[in-house]
């Protein structure tokens, strides 16, 4: 596996709630990278800025500001929708990194989530030009999910890194995986009931294969 040079990653998932943040506060730290979540939705108090800052003791300057933010747990078509808002889907640019450095950018939900009437999430991550990392259950139905999250990636021509699977080790589930969607699983998260900077930081030895693969060792 040869290292990539990348200015970033986009993280995104194969559903809501699969982990998503929790394995971008990971990378942040094994990767030292900046973070930017380019839209959020649901209230500030659950805003994932904050946590990826708690578990990976991420400096402030580090985090780049969302550029939307609304205040309903929907998709963000409808979040801005419901507040008479409208995404622009051209002020989405990759903020300004030096070099040698590197960021770490989680979307919203899934890459066919929508944006607005004609954008999609998928769009989203060619508009950026980053490579995506998919972040997947490991249990029942994560092969069809994580299959199609692949095929839709690469029909939009967007470069795949690889797979992140988050939850109890499933040797069968990853084999597929990596046997159909022509893919590896670079990484594997146990499920873990105490989401703390401690925990995270037992977890940086499973990311070595992300790390080596864009040469962030």
């Amino acid at each position: 596996m040869s290292k990539q040079v990348e200015k970033g990653v986009f993280i995104t998932g194969t559903d809501t709630g699969v982990g998503k943040t929790f394995a971008a506060a990971a990378l942040v730290k094994r990767l030292k990278a900046h973070y930017w979540k380019p839209v959020q939705t649901g209230p500030v108090e659950e805003h994932d800025a904050p946590e990826v800052k708690r578990l990976s003791g991420l400096k402030a300057d580090h985090i780049f500001p969302c550029l939307y933010s609304f205040p309903d747990p929907l998709s963000p078509h409808e979040a801005a929708k419901r507040v008479q808002q409208k995404i622009e889907f051209e002020n989405f640019k990759l903020p300004d990194i030096k070099d040698g450095e590197f960021v770490v950018v989680e979307g919203a939900g899934g890459v066919m989530v929508p944006l607005d009437d004609r954008y999609l999430m998928l769009d989203l991550v060619g508009q950026l030009g980053l490579p995506a990392l998919i972040v997947a259950r490991s249990g029942l139905g994560t092969i069809n999910h994580t299959l199609l999250t692949i095929t839709a990636l690469r029909n939009h021509g967007i470069k795949l890194a690889g797979v992140i699977m988050n939850g109890p080790e499933n040797r069968a589930n990853l084999e597929a995986i990596e046997q159909y969607g022509k893919t590896e699983v670079l990484a594997e998260l146990p499920f873990c009931t105490d989401v703390s900077p401690e925990s995270l930081n037992t977890l940086m030895p499973r990311l070595d294969r992300v790390a080596k693969y864009f040469g962030r060792e």
